[in-house]
């Protein structure tokens, strides 16, 4: 019995360490941010289409890379933020799963153009946002001369997946649930 109070004694008397989250810090926050405003520089020389896009948008949520990998079950993380006015308002998670006939691993970028200030606000205050069949995708080969306003008609919310690397087949934001993170 005194061997248990003595140990009961020291282990209260030993001070846990806070244990944080590291990809929840100012300096990961900082890290995304490089890498937003580093993704969005890039998307505009790759597609020029998509600063006129950008400009017409409400808001831009920008994924800088995201992993998936899959044998038979695949899933995918990565995390970004969302960009108004030229400014980081808020910084997210993408999580993705999906079965199927699959194989390999791909990283890659993608931006989500809201294009309506309703479709903006629906993503903020969801309590995540799942990216489903009311996406319409633009592709890195679309023809220039297809008019920004003939996009923004198609949809409240156009994704732009680019950047593409690894040996898995395709991408699709299809299944991705978005949850912001609290820095």
């Amino acid at each position: 019995l005194s061997i248990i109070l003595v140990l009961t004694i020291l282990l209260s008397s030993c001070g846990i360490p806070n244990i944080s989250n590291p990809l929840n810090t100012p300096k990961a926050a900082a890290q995304i941010d490089a890498r937003v405003f580093k993704t969005i520089e890039q998307m505009y020389l790759e597609y020029p289409y998509s600063r006129q896009l950008a400009a017409k948008a409400s808001g831009l949520l920008v994924m800088p890379l995201v992993t998936e990998a899959g044998f038979g079950i695949g899933a995918g993380y990565g995390r970004g933020a969302l960009v108004v006015n030229g400014s980081v308002k808020n910084y997210y998670s993408s999580v993705s799963a999906n079965t199927g006939i699959q194989l390999g691993a791909q990283q890659y970028a993608h931006v989500l153009f809201f294009m309506t200030d309703t479709a903006l606000t629906q993503f903020e205050y969801s309590m995540g946002f799942s990216a489903g069949g009311n996406l319409e995708y633009i592709t890195p080969s679309i023809s220039e001369s297809l008019k920004v306003e003939t996009l923004t008609t198609l949809s409240p919310v156009i994704a732009l997946v680019f950047g593409q690397a690894g040996l898995k087949v395709g991408a699709t934001l299809e299944g991705s649930k978005y949850t912001k993170l609290q820095f």
